[in-house]
């Protein structure tokens, strides 16, 4: 069933589109780029992002496939409209040298296992955590936010060689996050493009 696009979301793209060219972007990283524009009003997103278009192919092609989405934080998962997803913390406990939201990311892959897309908007340490497993990711959006390993984390996540979508400074968050795999999922696996319509 195609998504309905509201005309506050077209004007948004609109008025997107006429401060900034992104139609030079190939097509799932324009759609995350502009979707995590979007949904924070931040054009600097555009230069700040780390995407690689052929990992995004893959990650879109698991998705519609029915691959878990696993997300680091409710706010997260709240943000992810069209799909179930999985989020441990509220089981999780923190211990010597673990914190709840890296006990989640371990509680999490002993549920789903290899293959998910990881969506972690929240706590640098559960991007940290789910780069010691060998969890065989789908994908894996790193956006956590904050002036503490923030950064880090996805300078991390980015040598890891792991299919990613990053960026290099320290902001971030559950919106920016959710927005990036609601990219994805709004994009048919069979269309070469989906975003909201450009009306003359």
């Amino acid at each position: 069933m195609n998504r309905v696009v509201h005309p506050i979301e077209q004007e948004s793209f609109r008025r997107l589109r006429a401060r900034l060219d992104t139609s030079h972007f190939p097509p799932l990283t324009r759609a995350v780029v502009e979707r995590v524009i979007h949904s924070a009003a931040d054009l600097d997103y555009a230069t700040d992002l780390v995407t690689d278009e052929a990992a995004l192919e893959q990650a879109c092609a698991a998705l519609h496939a029915g691959a878990p989405v696993v997300v680091d934080v409710e706010m997260v998962a709240a943000g992810i409209t069209r799909r179930e997803t999985v989020c441990r913390l509220k089981e999780a406990q923190a211990g010597p040298g673990l914190t709840r939201s890296a006990h989640a990311v371990r509680l999490a892959y002993e549920q789903v296992g290899p293959g998910a897309l990881w969506v972690i908007g929240c706590a640098p340490t559960a991007l940290e955590e789910l780069l010691t497993l060998d969890a065989d990711p789908a994908l894996v959006i790193g956006l956590p936010v904050g002036f503490v390993g923030a950064a880090e984390s996805k300078a991390a996540l980015r040598a890891s060689g792991l299919p990613a979508v990053s960026n290099v400074s320290e902001k971030g968050g559950s919106a920016v996050a959710a927005a990036a795999l609601n990219a994805l999922l709004y994009h048919p696996a069979s269309s070469a493009d989906s975003l909201p319509e450009e009306k003359p």
